[in-house]
């Protein structure tokens, strides 16, 4: 968790965040974000003293808003941000510190509604092969790492993170199906492992150069410490090039990809938030969109009368 500059908010920041990780549990990612968010507020307040945080007003907080619209902003970053200040200052009046009736007024910006982006079924593949970027100057046991990580993603439906915090012990091996994951709030949940995956994590085991004990993270970057995400961000834009694919194709869009798939071939949308481990049924409802705007978008290039 980092703590960035003092600001006129920081001690009641500090404390804030302490009851995230204690009382609700939030992951170390989740609070160095909600910390992120909360911080860009109190550097708002210091560079306008006149408004008073033990009393904001709802044109304090629109005046807020208007400035990281200003600054680029978009809106679902700006709804984020909006909600960690809210839970901040609820802390803050539920300790006697402030008065937050200022948030009872304040409406939160509009969002397009957007739909997951999934990867075709033949793209998706050829992702989790690590013969993809066989060209690449990158070390075989390197190529092998991306490739196990990218198929936990698409193979498990897991979350960039979910799949990084794995320890050795937890690798899918000997004939086990299925995986134990930690994902947001600590929940842990099982998810089953297909035979694809367990190879590619079998040959990552092999290759790797370093000593993996147990109860240490089971992926690993050139000089031996835990694999940043960024490096697996990096990967998949690589084979993004090297497939020709949009943008949109990113470390979650396999997630996404997951749950379509899945989706598309029958299966049951309450398993499928099983799987994902979402806390709420309408979160995975948004594949059944994604599914019926492909299954439209074929009708509408292959009919005769379309």
């Amino acid at each position: 968790m980092t703590t960035g500059p003092l600001l006129p908010i920081q001690n009641q920041l500090m404390r804030w965040l302490r009851h995230l990780g204690t009382e609700r549990r939030l992951s170390a990612l989740s609070l160095d974000a909600y910390g992120r968010d909360v911080r860009q507020f109190g550097e708002f307040l210091s560079e306008n003293p006149q408004m008073m945080l033990q009393k904001l007003s709802a044109a304090d907080l629109r005046q807020f808003m208007a400035q990281r619209r200003a600054g680029g902003i978009g809106s679902r970053s700006l709804m984020r941000q909006l909600a960690a200040i809210r839970s901040f200052l609820r802390y803050l009046e539920s300790e006697g510190e402030v008065d937050a009736s200022a948030l009872a007024l304040l409406r939160g910006p509009k969002l397009g509604k957007s739909l997951p982006k999934p990867i075709s079924m033949g793209h998706a593949r050829q992702m989790t092969d690590a013969d993809l970027l066989a060209g690449s100057p990158r070390e075989a046991w390197v190529l092998a790492r991306d490739a196990a990580v990218i198929s936990l993603l698409y193979g498990c439906g897991l979350r960039i993170s979910e799949a990084l915090l794995l320890t050795r012990a937890q690798a899918p091996m000997d004939g086990q199906d299925h995986v134990r994951v930690t994902g947001k709030g600590n929940k842990t949940r099982m998810v089953p492992v297909i035979e694809p995956v367990r190879l590619a994590i079998a040959d990552y085991l092999a290759l790797c150069p370093f000593s993996l004990p147990p109860a240490e993270p089971l992926f690993r970057g050139v000089r031996g410490g835990p694999l940043k995400p960024r490096l697996i961000q990096l990967a998949v834009e690589e084979m993004r090039g090297a497939l020709g694919l949009p943008s949109s194709a990113t470390p979650h869009a396999l997630r996404h990809s997951f749950a379509t798939h899945l989706l598309s071939r029958g299966g049951d949308l309450r398993a499928i938030q099983e799987l994902l481990g979402h806390a709420s049924l309408s979160t995975t409802q948004i594949y059944t969109e994604v599914d019926q705007a492909r299954l439209l978008a074929v009708f509408d290039a292959t009919h005769p009368r379309a």
